[in-house]
């Protein structure tokens, strides 16, 4: 079933949309990537610790459990996708896709529970994968300094898996002080400006964008690189130490346009932003390379976050600024966040 070939690949087999819209306005409609989707409704994000323990949650599952002044966040995040691609590295991107996460709303991340469902230990194969994606999952646990509950992958041991592919789903906890500032990745007011932090590339593997609209199944991974991962998070913390942005929001499903879209929901606010010259739009907009992160920040705080991020070393691009609703990429407009999704099916 797991194929060791790498197929040769590159951005130049995918063709270039000939309307950006046409991408949007057909992705949006994918029902676990809408950002209206039932299961994954961003109007009810916490804003503040004081609203929690009224049964309010948020996408990191902030919470309280006992008096003594502290906050537990929880993430749980699954990949049915890439681990016959490359256990190794998808364990790893899984990991960093939970502790960015839980970062951007300020916790620290501290320990993690692993399953890996859908295998069978009988097939050389399978425990092929299974050795693989422990030994990406203790590189991972050792960069972020993670304890890994009970020092070993729990399995699901399928006799007859059928077409269901090998699914890893990583469970992780942070912790943080309840009077630290809780940072929320939607965005807040107009005029306040966006800052991509971390590389961009001509890289739309294994995307969403790849998977659904141009219908490719055979991909490699996308870009990853474990240490400049551990060098972004420890950026990012000092950037929730220092209160220098309002909002924080890891690169995610979708690519860039779709974690512009979900920051922008809550409040019906918008985005007006120039893409990269040097990477082509759609890799841009819709890549799922990691390593990126949307932080957004007032004005007065501006020069004090680019010498920040000039201080650590680490690429940063100007995306733009917030707007009152309106979508508008390198100057053309695709319309208010309100009407875009309106139409869209969320039963």
């Amino acid at each position: 079933m797991y194929e060791k070939e790498k197929k040769p690949f590159s951005i130049d087999l995918v063709p270039e949309p000939d309307s950006l819209q046409s991408v949007i306005y057909s992705m949006v409609a994918i029902p676990h990537l809408s950002p209206v989707n039932f299961f994954n409704d961003f109007s009810a994000m916490v804003d503040d610790p004081s609203q929690l323990g009224k049964d309010d949650t948020s996408e990191a599952g902030i919470f309280e459990i006992d008096g003594e002044n502290r906050l537990f966040s929880l993430t749980i995040y699954a990949d049915h996708r890439r681990m016959i691609v490359e256990p190794e590295v998808a364990s790893q991107i899984l990991v960093a896709k939970a502790v960015r996460r839980l970062v951007c709303y300020g916790a620290e991340p501290v320990a993690m529970s692993v399953m890996l469902n859908h295998v069978g230990l009988s097939d050389p194969m399978d425990q092929q994968l299974v050795v693989e994606a422990r030994i990406g999952l203790e590189k991972a646990a050792e960069a972020f300094g993670l304890q890994i509950s009970h020092r070993k992958i729990f399995h699901d041991y399928a006799r007859e898996r059928a077409n269901i592919p090998p699914t890893l789903i990583v469970s992780m906890v942070g912790k943080m002080k309840k009077e630290a500032q809780l940072i929320t990745p939607k965005f807040k007011k107009k005029g306040t400006n966006i800052f991509l932090i971390g590389k961009s590339y001509d890289d739309v593997n294994a995307s969403e964008y790849l998977d659904h609209y141009h219908e490719i199944k055979e991909w490699p991974l996308m870009q990853f690189d474990l240490d400049l991962e551990k060098q972004l998070m420890d950026l990012v913390k000092g950037l929730a130490e220092k209160n220098l942005v309002e909002s924080l929001s890891p690169v995610g499903i979708g690519g860039l346009f779709f974690t512009l879209l979900r920051s922008s929901l809550p409040n019906d606010l918008g985005f007006d932003i120039t893409t990269d010259a040097e990477i082509r739009q759609d890799a841009f907009l819709f890549g799922e390379s990691m390593g990126r992160v949307i932080a957004c920040v007032a004005e007065d705080k501006e020069d004090d976050l680019v010498d920040y991020l000039r201080e650590h070393k680490l690429p940063f691009f100007t995306l733009g600024h917030v707007t009152r609703g309106e979508i508008r990429i390198d100057d053309t407009s695709y319309g208010f966040v309100d009407k875009m999704t309106e139409n869209v099916e969320t039963e």
